[in-house]
């Protein structure tokens, strides 16, 4: 028998590292060559490690949200045949070169390893004390101390509960945890509330780890202006009704997203500057000619912007099912690191959750960002009296470093002007 190492390889465009956000084994587990053992996040997305032998796994290089670089030992197997052993030399595994075992000083490396149980070792548990049982008491004395364990004491604090006013069914009426549930749940029924004090520690790792890093950028690099506009949507509103009355079994729905999209392309067809990456490390602005609109999209790992690359070259119901494909497939995890990647201006909207007004972070490295909020009846003067109308707020935000508040402000003006005279989106076409 021999040892196979699995390394983490390179999963290209010159990532160095990546995080460890999933293991589909265990120590003990066979594995078959080609089977998924595991999956890292980088920074476009998720990637999942097969196996490139077939054995059984007898060691696991790092826990789940472990940044691992590009090369490093991930896992190792235990094979017929010799193995990889001279990798794992080379990595500084110290495998026994003649019988293919590992020593203990290799195996306890981390956390998980440590208590990962060597192959023909055994551990015992040191044996608890022995208490002799004794007769209960009916209530434990208030002057007295109770009898209880220091993980039942803990609970007991973080409930709030009196560990004096608990009777115990233990061994010599020591407070178990059940003691606890029972008290607490006689206080709940007795119209008691009783203090949550609890707190539950949760590791950010996998694609939450990714979106606090991307914001964090964006916040700490880019410094925002944000121009919020009010726009009146009645006619939009209206021939979007009509379109979808007339062709809603033949063509996709045509929400408010589509019609944001034409009129930020021809909004950047007149200021281009806007339509661009900066790259702030090497002082470099790329400005685009085609229109590569990322669309932020809710997912249940998160918030993901995939992209509809070419824009311009769609007409109202082509962005419809671009949106509604690039959506679907962030929401089932089938997107492609290239469909969440070059976008150069986001549409961010939360629908009809949306709040009167916003203020989107950009997606660095664009250069802007556009906010639909929601749409809501208020009264408007027309001139002459105050009339309902449907009115939405869009919120844009723009980097300060290269977008003048002026050129911020013509463009949102371009973008009102449009959606409430949506019939100018269609005069090129």
């Amino acid at each position: 028998m021999g040892v196979h190492s699995i390394t983490l390889p390179d999963v290209g465009e010159g990532i160095a590292e990546a995080e460890l956000v999933e293991w589909s084994v265990a120590v003990g587990d066979t594995v078959l060559e080609d089977e998924v053992v595991g999956a890292v996040m980088t920074d476009k997305a998720a990637v999942e490690i097969p196996s490139s032998v077939t054995g059984k796994v007898i060691w696991l290089g790092g826990e789940i949200g472990d940044v691992i670089a590009v090369g490093a030992e991930l896992l190792r197997l235990e094979v017929e045949g010799e193995g990889n052993q001279a990798n794992i030399a080379a990595a500084g595994a110290g495998t026994s070169a003649d019988t293919g075992a590992e020593t203990v000083s290799d195996v306890v490396t981390t956390d998980t390893a440590s208590a990962t149980e060597l192959p023909g070792q055994t551990t015992t548990a040191p044996t608890a004390p022995t208490v002799k049982p004794a007769e209960a008491p009916a209530q434990n004395s208030i002057s007295q101390k109770p009898l209880a364990a220091p993980s039942v004491r803990k609970k007991a604090m973080d409930l709030g509960i009196d560990l004096r006013t608990v009777k115990g069914s233990g061994p010599a009426g020591r407070v178990v945890h059940e003691d606890l549930e029972a008290s607490q749940n006689s206080s709940v029924a007795a119209g008691a509330r009783v203090a949550d004090k609890s707190i539950t520690e949760i590791k950010v790792v996998g694609m939450r780890r990714k979106i606090a890093e991307k914001m964090s950028l964006a916040k700490a690099r880019i410094p925002h202006i944000t121009i919020v506009e009010e726009v009146d949507v009645t006619n939009l509103e209206e021939l979007r009704k009509e379109l979808n009355d007339t062709h809603g079994e033949s063509r996709p729905k045509l929400t408010v997203i589509p019609f944001m999209m034409k009129a930020i392309v021809e909004a950047v067809r007149e200021q281009p500057q806007l339509n661009a990456r900066y790259d702030d490390e090497q002082g470099v602005i790329h400005q685009y000619g085609g229109v590569h609109i990322g669309i932020a999209t809710q997912t249940e790992a998160g918030l993901m912007v995939p992209v509809v690359k070419h824009c311009e070259t769609l007409s109202l119901w082509g962005s419809a099912g671009a949106v509604g494909e690039v959506a679907q497939s962030s929401r089932d995890g089938s997107a492609s690191r290239e469909a969440l990647s070059g976008s150069t201006i986001t549409i961010t909207s939360l629908g009809p959750l949306g709040a009167i007004a916003t203020t989107p972070i950009i997606n660095h490295p664009e250069v802007a960002i556009v906010g639909i909020n929601k749409i809501a009846i208020r009264p408007h003067w027309d001139g002459q009296q105050f009339v309902p109308r449907k009115m939405m707020n869009i919120s844009a935000s723009f980097d300060h470093r290269v977008i003048d508040g002026w050129d911020a402000a013509v463009m949102v003006q371009k973008l009102k002007t449009l959606l409430e005279k949506p019939a100018m989106l269609f005069v090129g076409d």
